[in-house]
């Protein structure tokens, strides 16, 4: 999950360790915390891999006036996404297999990047989304059923909340799925097929 999301932002532009890892903050939300122990390892590997490069400064560079006083005399490595990344992140957003939606972290990160995912491979990994979430009520129901009568009020409220929160889940995930059900329909005013290319003699849109 680590590396698919730091290759989505690098995809999107080349950033420092600082930059990453206030940036994956935002696309993880409260998902998990990101220290350096574990952000600059990925990024070891994926540079070992081929993914990304980096940009080492110059140490005899001067530094800009406005540094602040106690700016170190090494600057900062740009790490930018090579063109054998960017062929792994299409690979890995193009993917629809249950791990891409089973995991609700994962889920959380692949939707952050679905701008850079194909309509088709979306419907499908939301749709496995919400069967998965689907299974989990039911489970939740089932169990609820059984142990009510057993449960005192606390744990009763408690089991109910969490109910609660799958079937928010569940709607909001029908809604998404409709969007792009109608989106997929809606026809394009440059008179291509929804998803298509432009149509012949259409000039590019700026």
């Amino acid at each position: 999950m680590l590396e698919f999301a730091i290759l989505g932002l690098l995809h999107q532009s080349p950033m420092h360790g600082y930059e990453l890892r206030k940036q994956l903050a935002q696309v993880l939300g409260g998902l998990r915390s990101i220290s350096y122990g574990s952000l600059y390892p990925a990024l070891k590997r994926l540079h070992a891999a081929g993914y990304v490069s980096t940009d080492e400064p110059d140490p005899r560079a001067p530094l800009p006036a406005d540094a602040p006083p106690l700016t170190g005399r090494r600057g900062k490595v740009v790490y930018t996404i090579t063109a054998e990344g960017k062929e792994r992140f299409h690979e890995l957003v193009g993917q629809t297999g249950p791990e891409t939606y089973d995991d609700g972290g994962l889920f959380g990160v692949r939707l952050a990047f679905f701008r850079h995912t194909a309509a088709d491979v979306r419907l499908r990994v939301l749709e496995g989304r919400r069967r998965a979430v689907e299974r989990q009520r039911e489970g939740l129901r089932a169990s609820l059923a059984r142990t009510r009568e057993r449960l005192d009020r606390y744990t009763l409220e408690l089991q109910r909340h969490g109910l609660d929160s799958v079937d928010r889940e569940v709607r909001w995930l029908a809604e998404l799925i409709d969007r792009e059900l109608t989106d997929g329909q809606r026809p394009r005013d440059d008179g291509a097929e929804p998803g298509g290319p432009p149509a012949a003699g259409t000039p590019p849109r700026s």
